[in-house]
């Protein structure tokens, strides 16, 4: 539904929508000489929301830089 990238696009947080209708959000990483492409850092992905903005929220109070880039 939604990506957030850090400055130089190596990190981001995804909010998605499951398909049993529920919302969750991870932090991701990708390393520029790795082809292997996104991986999970942040571990959030089994955490299960209502709405999006519920997840965004805990987002934000999880993942320490995002406030500031949303």
């Amino acid at each position: 539904m939604r990506s957030i990238n850090l400055d130089g696009e190596h990190i981001c947080v995804d909010i998605f929508l499951r398909p049993d209708g529920t919302y969750g959000f991870d932090e991701f990483r990708r390393d520029p000489e790795d082809s292997s492409g996104w991986y999970s850092i942040g571990h959030f992905g089994d955490q299960v929301f209502e709405d999006v903005d519920a997840a965004l929220t805990k987002a934000k109070n999880s993942v320490h830089w995002l406030s500031d880039h949303v």
